[in-house]
């Protein structure tokens, strides 16, 4: 079988990919617009995209696409029913970044509970210089050991993140979800651990029903030193709400790798925050060299996979 394949944002896989063996024709875009989709995908059996969105009008209009390769877990830039309409095979990358994700949420995580931005803050501006004893306390530190890690998400990536936390000492709850229904010892439901949770970090896809999971409500029914952290989706937090939540002190601190809109343009009502308890990264959690040439070597296998006939990582 030999396929016309156009990945449609190379850019945003900054590592070597191999050409797929059922490549007849390859062609790679550094990034595409959306007035550029139809005339870039027309004749293509086979769409790579990471973030670019591909919606019922687009697919439409591409008889001949038959397999979107989603270069990611989350397929949210995909209209799936309007793919399975046309018999479009969804494909997507799994477990490629329980390493890198779970590591870059104790990063943030560290940082927030220990206080290190405004502790170098506080050495930058010269105050540890000047102080009249050995140290500075100017901000409270708190230690994993003994707090209650709340993971909303029961995947590779949540299962990954309990590892850590309970090498931590730390103590590991899950919320309830679809998957895990039963109320146990272990899976709590969400309310439950919002309110109880000293850090809540979210591992769930973005869906309709887990838009805007986190919300005022949440906020504030949070404890007041909680830490959020989000490197899911954006909008599973309503981010105006964790804006007020940040600078009225209804938590301790948030740590985020994802927003709404992504990039942020013309302004974004987190990014000018210069808060020490809020740390927020440009979406590279998942962007360690080991990830990405695992993400790249899978997605060459899902495309190779679907064309021998046994498709895998389908999205149903």
């Amino acid at each position: 079988m030999s396929e016309r394949i156009v990945f449609l944002d190379r850019a945003s896989l900054p590592v070597r990919f191999t050409a797929p063996r059922c490549t007849g024709e390859y062609v790679e875009y550094v990034e595409t617009g959306a007035d550029e989709l139809v005339a870039r995908l027309a004749g293509a059996s086979v769409a790579i995209t990471n973030k670019v969105p591909l919606r019922a009008a687009v697919l439409a209009q591409l008889p001949a696409l038959k397999l979107i390769a989603v270069a990611a877990t989350g397929y949210d830039c995909v209209d799936v029913a309007a793919c399975r309409e046309r018999g479009i095979v969804v494909v997507n990358i799994r477990q490629y970044a329980v390493h890198t994700v779970p590591e870059h949420v104790f990063a943030l995580l560290l940082a927030l509970r220990r206080n290190l931005v405004g502790y170098r803050q506080a050495v930058a501006a010269g105050e540890w210089q000047k102080a009249r004893q050995f140290c500075v306390f100017d901000g409270e530190i708190r230690d994993l050991h003994g707090s209650l890690l709340g993971i909303v998400g029961h995947g590779s990536i949540g299962s990954a993140v309990a590892t850590i936390g309970a090498a931590f000492g730390m103590q590991v709850r899950y919320s309830t979800d679809p998957e895990h229904p039963t109320v146990d010892e272990q899976h709590r439901p969400l309310a439950e651990l919002v309110a109880t949770a000293d850090v809540l970090t979210l591992h769930c896809p973005l869906t309709a029903q887990t838009r805007g999971l986190i919300g005022e409500r949440e906020l504030r029914a949070m404890k007041r030193g909680a830490i959020l952290i989000n490197t899911a989706r954006g909008g599973l937090v309503d981010e105006p709400a964790l804006r007020r939540a940040l600078t009225e002190g209804w938590i301790g601190g948030a740590g985020f790798d994802v927003l709404t809109v992504e990039p942020p343009r013309d302004g974004h009502p987190l990014l000018d925050l210069n808060l020490p308890n809020f740390i927020v990264t440009p979406h590279v959690a998942w962007a360690s060299v080991e990830a990405m040439e695992g993400l790249a070597d899978q997605l060459t296998g899902n495309i190779d996979a679907w064309a021998d006939g046994s498709p895998r990582n389908v999205v149903s």
